[in-house]
């Protein structure tokens, strides 16, 4: 069974190291990594030509391909990446993101195995910062079953922690007219293609992916949030998307209230 790993990079040499890093270093030997570069001008495909030569030298049974040209913004490099991979699973790990050890895709192969080839394998997320030093684990967690109405309340799993059946994956193409959420609206399409074809969704109780804080959805924090409204909108109706983005306002006050009692009490 071979794992498609998919990164999509521009101008990333200053954090695109250690996500090749972690996967060199996976265990797992059926391998597919293709990156995806959007014609960086900063040393990223050297770097990864780099790496694509060491992957050959040290032995490592993984195969490195890499696209480097013009692409209309990350969904659209991401549907280009969806188009070439031909594992049996697939998984986006963009630069700056990484595998949290060594056997991450062994685990997943044999979760995959054990439960009869799932649409979709997914798990526990830790945050990084731009350094990849731990910060914390990622606050919504990912439920003991999920469901394509999961996501009503949050993006409860990590796209980067968001394992797909290959042949389920290529049947959605991304949005591209989301420019920040698109992520959100292809991993509901997913899950309910696998809900139309009664497959499973299966949580593999590890963490099995480091996500690096500054990306564009925290960059873009407030149009990634509209857009995440119309996605929401789009496949849960107007009234539960309202109704849960008031619940959302309560518990982000919740846990700042929270945070500020902890801060007293240290203080005091």
């Amino acid at each position: 069974m071979k794992i498609s790993v998919v990164t999509i990079t521009f101008n990333a040499a200053s954090c695109l190291r250690r996500t090749l890093d972690s996967v060199l270093a996976q265990d797992y030997p059926w391998v597919e990594h293709w990156i995806v570069d959007g014609k960086s001008t900063d040393g990223t495909v050297a770097m990864a030509e780099h790496y694509r030569k060491q992957s050959a030298e040290d032995g490592n049974s993984h195969i490195v391909n890499i696209l480097s040209e013009p692409d209309a913004g990350l969904y659209d490099a991401m549907n280009k990446g969806l188009r070439l991979v031909t594992g049996d699973y697939i998984i986006y790990m963009n630069a700056g993101d990484f595998f949290p050890s060594p056997d991450t895709l062994s685990t997943i192969a044999r979760c995959a195995r054990v439960n009869n080839l799932p649409a979709v394998i997914y798990g526990d997320t830790d945050i990084v910062d731009n350094t990849g030093m731990y910060i914390g684990r990622r606050h919504l967690l990912p439920p003991e079953h999920l469901t394509w109405r999961s996501f009503r309340h949050g993006m409860l799993v990590c796209h980067q922690a968001f394992y797909v059946r290959t042949d389920i994956a290529k049947c959605h193409s991304y949005n591209t007219r989301y420019r920040h959420s698109a992520d959100v609206d292809w991993c509901i399409r997913v899950m309910k293609e696998a809900d139309s074809r009664a497959l499973a969704l299966v949580n593999v109780h590890a963490t099995v992916a480091c996500y690096t804080r500054e990306g564009q959805t925290t960059r873009f924090r407030r149009a990634s949030l509209m857009e995440r409204f119309a996605v929401m909108r789009s496949h849960y109706g107007l009234i539960v998307t309202l109704s849960m983005h008031l619940w959302f306002v309560f518990r982000a006050a919740f846990r700042f209230a929270n945070k500020i009692l902890r801060f007293f009490h240290i203080i005091f």
